[in-house]
């Protein structure tokens, strides 16, 4: 996608325009709070706008130069390089330029829930959660478990974590939908090969002025919570139920021995699912928009498939297979499929701006 010379020129002076804003005596905090975060946002397209305007700059000075019989062989030598940087800085500024999801920058909320497979899907639902936990190591964002539903076997029927960090909801976005492991359980002593299944939602996570919630539209049922037996019962109704009259959503919260902790973790997993119910309720309206992602973001779609007896991760969404299922599994794999959904994204909604233009 070519962006022309004034597109570029406009960008730089948008850059001068929210300096000399900032620079005012009498800006208000409010204000210079919203215009440093244009400012954070402009920096990027900025940058690689003065990389393509440079490299257009010098690549007209090395035309010239080729009218020079004494400069022509090292004029086309470095031509030759500039012209290969080129296609690339101009992609770079094209995707910068692409409508961005206002979530991206945002915490996400983590939910995975065993699926069609019994005690081995929610093993995997387990494996799953420590990939995800070791991605979110290797990129310095903290994710805290919310609320978690344990199986006999050690893995989880249902687990809900918050994961913070910078750009969080945009690398993490595209894991919504299915994952389905092919392997041989632990408990199978026949050696036969089971396929399992998980599902994988990640919501952007919604703050207090996101999602106005009235008091009279919550239903508020306490309860003791339920444990393992013994001394983990615990014996005060600390466990927390609210339903959402208007919507009909309800979520549990009884990890915390407080019943304040479980309530605010509960509010906080229910602003986030009316934050995100809204959004695909948007989302709807702009279906043309919705076509370029990669995948529809359906819950109930098939992404992915870890086959274990081949070593291979497969997401069937982009056709991606790479035999490296261990080291997707202990998280860093895991940049490399993510880096790869995102490319493909940014392809696809390029190529709709190309048609629109």
């Amino acid at each position: 996608m070519q962006i022309s010379p004034d597109r570029i020129a406009a960008i730089l002076r948008r850059q001068e325009e929210v300096q000399a804003q900032m620079a005012r005596p009498d800006l208000d905090p409010a204000e210079f709070v919203r215009l440093s975060k244009d400012y954070a946002e402009l920096e990027p397209v900025v940058k690689a706008a003065g990389e393509v305007a440079g490299l257009r700059a010098e690549q007209a000075e090395l035309e010239a130069m080729l009218a020079d019989p004494e400069m022509r062989a090292m004029a086309q030598e470095e031509l030759e390089g500039l012209r290969a940087r080129l296609p690339e800085a101009e992609h770079a500024l094209a995707v910068s330029l692409l409508p961005r999801d206002a979530a991206d920058s945002r915490p996400a909320m983590l939910e995975i829930r065993a699926g069609t497979g019994g005690d081995e899907a929610a093993l995997f639902a387990g494996d799953l959660l420590r990939m995800y936990q070791r991605y979110a190591e290797t990129q310095g964002w903290k994710l805290e478990i919310l609320s978690a539903s344990a199986s006999e076997q050690g893995g989880f029927k249902e687990v809900i974590a918050s994961v913070t960090g910078t750009g969080v909801f945009a690398r993490l976005k595209f894991e919504s939908g299915v994952h389905r492991v092919q392997r041989v359980p632990v408990t199978e002593s026949g050696g036969r090969i089971h396929t399992s299944a998980a599902t994988v939602a990640v919501l952007p996570e919604a703050e207090e002025v996101d999602v106005q919630i009235e008091d009279k539209d919550l239903r508020i049922d306490v309860y003791r919570s339920s444990g393992s037996g013994g001394q983990h019962v615990n014996t005060t109704d600390s466990a927390v139920r609210i339903t959402h009259i208007p919507s009909g959503i309800v979520v549990t919260q009884q990890d915390e021995k407080s019943q304040h902790k479980n309530k605010a973790k509960a509010m906080k997993v229910l602003r986030t699912r009316l934050y995100e119910a809204e959004r695909e309720r948007t989302q709807a309206e702009h279906a043309g928009a919705r076509k370029a992602m990669v995948g529809s973001g359906d819950r109930s779609e098939r992404i992915r498939t870890y086959n274990f007896p081949q070593g291979r991760v497969t997401d069937h969404r982009i056709n991606l297979t790479l035999h490296r299922l261990p080291e997707i599994l202990e998280g860093p794999g895991l940049d490399e499929v993510i880096a790869a959904l995102i490319a493909e994204d940014e392809a696809a909604r390029l190529a709709q701006l190309d048609m629109a233009a």
